[in-house]
């Protein structure tokens, strides 16, 4: 036997190989099946109480914009109202200061007699319109009245000490003949060749002008902010219009859709952020369209594989009911037929299987020195009855997979080299490691394989031999390499330019972490 060291691991081999990579993972599905490329149609499905993307954005951008819009609205009125306020408040000192000018006084402080005539002109230039009344009162200290109305009430506050004018002056709000009224309170220091004294000069202005001008301040203001929230809102509609038009295309898109149309969705005009949706999207369409192809396969090649042994089995019932053969030989040739039968479908089911447990996630680690071992020792039977010289040899080998696929991959490859090794040759099987990869290496002493029959070996229904078996042991090797994302290769094994057997390298990637039997 010709002898290969732990250059299997590393994918070396002598002669000539039929090599499957794990790229081919990636590269689509076995060969006879059209590669994964699509997802299935979508319906687009609306909850009770969901709310749209449009009017989430809406709502999302418009709230925060009105609510602010209506606390500067209402910061903007007080400011305006205050401003407005500054300014009339400066007409009535302007007035109290006229009137200060027209006040005599003869005596000295507390002892002083002030007098004033007060002419009406001095208070015309300082009246905005009919709509506002200005009164004005002179009094003493003491509170005697010297000059002006004198039910307007006295002054009885206090002078700010850091006011905003260069000037002894107060204000305030009050009450005269029933209107509400705005005073400003002056104190009038008056000096003349007679006397020096303070007078008080009250100045005071009905509001109805201010309020007039803080109303039309603030229709002005919620005028043109609700013009404001009005263009806002027609932009955001615009722009959220525009930015969720591609979710509707992909909406109608989908929608229109046939049933089996699994073509990948176009991302090349989508928004970035959609991109991640799409990418999402096609590859569940992929897995879909796989699993679809899969199962139409599997309907196809079990309708004409099925066939052939239900149609012999019937006719070999018929023979033997009319008696053309013994009933000894026509139960072995039934037997033999329903053996046959039993061996394609739990075939074809492992197929299946296989292809489901692919879109699965792996559970656990499974070390493949025992899985082998226990097949090896399951298979003893047939190795025993060809009185095979048969040699194993292992190391731990921890793989993260189902313990089905290293088991099934195991037993279609011991069973294959059984098959194919003459009465009492060699088989030997060995399985190494290295950094990354386990390699399974099992050399029988058969023919080997052909150039012809290389090149369609690991398709369905392609035995190497005429009733050597169904042919989907090597597809099904073939399927849980690809879904373990690792790789098989068959090398005839050459001495001296003959072929002396063949070897199945198969390489699969090792698991991270340490090994657990409990994982």
């Amino acid at each position: 036997m010709n002898q290969t060291g732990p250059d299997a691991v590393t994918g070396s081999a002598a002669g000539e190989a039929t090599s499957v990579g794990a790229e081919d993972r990636t590269a689509g599905p076995p060969q006879g099946a059209t590669a994964p490329s699509g997802g299935s149609a979508v319906r687009e499905a609306a909850s009770v109480g969901a709310m749209s993307l449009r009017r989430y954005l809406l709502l999302g951008i418009l709230v925060p914009v009105v609510l602010f819009i209506v606390l500067d609205t209402f910061s903007l009125y007080r400011q305006a109202l205050a401003a407005v306020t500054t300014a009339y408040d400066r007409t009535l000192l302007a007035s109290a200061k006229s009137i200060g000018e027209h006040i005599d006084a003869h005596g000295e402080a507390e002892h002083a007699e002030l007098s004033a005539v007060v002419p009406y002109s001095a208070l015309e230039a300082f009246e905005a319109d009919n709509r506002s009344r200005m009164v004005y009162r002179i009094s003493q200290v003491d509170g005697r009245v010297v000059d002006g109305f004198a039910d307007l009430p006295m002054w009885r506050g206090k002078i700010p000490q850091h006011g905003p004018y260069a000037a002894l002056v107060d204000f305030y709000d009050d009450t005269f003949r029933g209107d509400e009224v705005r005073v400003a309170v002056l104190l009038q220091p008056v000096a003349s060749e007679h006397g020096r004294a303070m007078a008080v000069v009250q100045v005071a202005e009905t509001l109805q002008l201010r309020r007039t001008l803080a109303r039309q301040i603030l229709v002005d203001t919620l005028w043109r902010q609700a013009l404001l929230v009005g263009v806002i809102a027609l932009v955001v509609l615009l722009v959220v219009q525009r930015a969720t038009r591609p979710v509707r295309e992909l909406s109608a898109a989908l929608q229109a859709r046939s049933d089996d149309d699994l073509t990948p969705l176009r991302s090349r005009e989508a928004p970035r952020e959609l991109l991640p949706l799409l990418d999402a999207t096609n590859s569940i369409m992929s897995r879909l369209h796989y699993l679809l192809e899969h199962q139409k396969r599997f309907v196809r090649d079990a309708a004409h594989q099925l066939r052939t042994p239900l149609a012999v089995l019937k006719v070999q019932v018929q023979s033997a009911r009319r008696g053309d053969v013994e009933p000894q030989q026509a139960l072995s040739e039934i037997n033999d037929t329903v053996d046959q039968a039993t061996v394609l479908a739990n075939q074809m089911l492992s197929l299946a299987k296989i292809a489901q447990l692919r879109e699965q996630p792996v559970p656990m680690l499974v070390d493949w020195a025992l899985v082998l071992r226990e097949v090896a020792l399951d298979l003893a039977p047939l190795i025993a009855d060809k009185e095979l010289d048969f040699d194993i040899d292992t190391s731990s080998a921890p793989v993260r997979t189902h313990d089905w696929m290293l088991r099934e991959l195991s037993r279609n490859l011991l069973h294959n080299a059984i098959g194919h090794t003459p009465v009492g040759a060699a088989l030997r099987v060995r399985l190494l490691c290295d950094e990354r990869y386990a390699a399974l290496v099992v050399s029988d002493s058969g023919p080997g394989i052909s150039a012809e029959l290389r090149q369609r070996l690991f398709q369905p229904f392609a035995a190497g031999q005429a009733h050597s078996g169904s042919g989907l042991g090597l597809t099904i090797c073939r399927e849980i390499v690809l879904a373990l994302g690792g790789s098989i290769q068959l090398d005839n094994r050459l001495d001296r330019g003959q072929v002396r057997g063949l070897d199945a390298t198969v390489r699969l990637p090792l698991a991270t972490g340490t090994m657990n039997p409990d994982t």
